[in-house]
């Protein structure tokens, strides 16, 4: 359990996926550039690529980042933020969260 300090310290907000590239030498990740409001666009790290065949289909779709998470290397690549999504248990059925299309990117969430 944590408390509801704990969460707020959690800042989520909608960004705009603009660039999409599969991190060489890997199944798993993608590096993303994102527009979250900012002047310049940021680049995440994630482990989704299993459930995008073709990642194209990810440029500009909106979906909910952790903003102020520590930067962190992957592959070599800093990372600077991380995607929200689910999934079953079983790993069969994901989903990325994303918000209403009519909310801009930058958007915190409440």
């Amino acid at each position: 359990m944590i408390s509801i300090d704990d969460l707020s310290k959690v800042e989520i907000r909608v960004g705009k996926i603009l660039e999409v590239e599969k991190v060489p030498d890997t199944d798993k990740l993608l590096k993303l550039s994102v527009d979250l409001g900012e002047e310049i666009p940021r680049t995440i790290v994630s482990g989704v690529a299993l459930y995008f065949p073709d990642p194209t289909t990810l440029i500009n779709k909106k979906c909910m980042f952790v903003a102020n998470l520590e930067p962190r290397k992957i592959r070599g690549i800093e990372s600077n933020g991380m995607i929200l999504a689910v999934s079953s248990e079983d790993g069969i059925n994901f989903s990325l969260l994303s918000p209403d299309d009519s909310i801009p990117a930058g958007t915190k969430a409440k």
